[in-house]
């Protein structure tokens, strides 16, 4: 099979310019992101939490316009297996849906919550779901799918997670079968699978018919060694330089590439290297460089 992509959509997100948060003075500005991954050569671009844009429709699409960017999803977490969180997820979704919707987005990657706090690592829950916590997960993501599609038309991705309730391959295939298809897509994020010790490329064999949106990133295998010996959180992990620029981790861009046709040859890939925080002049060359590679290995245009 051949592994040439001519219409996969490359593109990039708020993460790879070290955002996190709705505002932060660690973070650059909304307008320099949009300057710079424009100036990287991304045509699509994930919204990122919601706040860091402009989040009204009209402003928003004057500034991506100017800007020659499309969006190609918005994002949104929380605590799924969370009975009472349902309500205050579902309104944060459909903020942030019929926002991504006005300005021409098709996906809503939802997130799962995580087990640790971010930022001080702390133990929050345990690791593991029970049946009834895992049930709950199930549906209310499938929910929320169903009420994002009826109500903006933008079809609903999950996003497995490190120091999530779905992390590895095999938590991954479970929640896979445990879900409908007709209801809600995969987001793969490589940099994640290979962060819990699995196999993206696996996945995509496996399951190509779910994998509907990718996210792009590797992981450095001797930091994360480093990582595992020292229980080390995301946020620390992401310090250390764990989750690093291709061509320096895995997988690496041959492999993914080498299984993309068999996937929508229009899918979304963006990438996402998580660098926070950061110095504001890092992310640039890094993102110019990134996607000169992903196009010279033909994963995307």
């Amino acid at each position: 099979m051949s592994s040439t992509v001519t219409n996969a959509r490359l593109g990039s997100a708020p993460d790879s310019w070290g955002v996190w948060f709705p505002d932060n003075p660690r973070q650059v500005p909304g307008t320099r992101y949009l300057d710079e991954i424009a100036q990287a050569g991304y045509r699509y671009m994930e919204l990122g939490p919601y706040g860091f844009l402009p989040t009204d429709p009209a402003e928003l699409g004057e500034e991506l316009a100017r800007r020659d960017l499309k969006v190609s999803a918005g994002t949104v977490g929380g605590a799924f297996h969370h009975a009472d969180q349902f309500e205050a997820i579902k309104k944060d979704a459909l903020d942030v849906a019929r926002l991504a919707a006005a300005v021409g987005a098709t996906h809503l990657v939802l997130l799962p919550a995580m087990y640790r706090d971010l930022l001080s690592g702390d133990y929050l829950e345990d690791a593991e779901l029970d049946a009834e916590g895992w049930g709950r997960l199930v549906s209310s993501v499938q929910e929320i799918a169903r009420i994002v599609a009826s109500e903006t038309g933008l079809r609903a991705v999950f996003h497995p997670h490190a120091d999530s309730h779905v992390e590895t391959q095999q938590q991954t295939y479970r929640w896979l079968d445990d879900t409908d298809p007709d209801r809600i897509g995969l987001c793969l994020d490589t940099g994640h699978i290979e962060y819990g010790g699995g196999d993206s490329a696996e996945i995509i064999r496996r399951y190509p018919e779910r994998v509907e949106y990718i996210h792009f990133k590797q992981v450095d295998p001797a930091k994360m060694a480093v990582v595992k010996d020292r229980d080390l959180p995301f946020s620390e992990a992401v310090k250390l330089g764990a989750i690093c620029e291709p061509p320096s981790g895995v997988p690496t861009v041959e492999s993914i590439a080498r299984e993309m046709n068999r996937l929508d040859p229009s899918i979304f890939v963006i990438v996402e290297q998580d660098l926070f925080p950061c110095h504001p002049d890092t992310p640039f060359p890094i993102a110019l460089r990134t996607a000169t590679q992903l196009r010279g290995a033909r994963i995307a245009r």
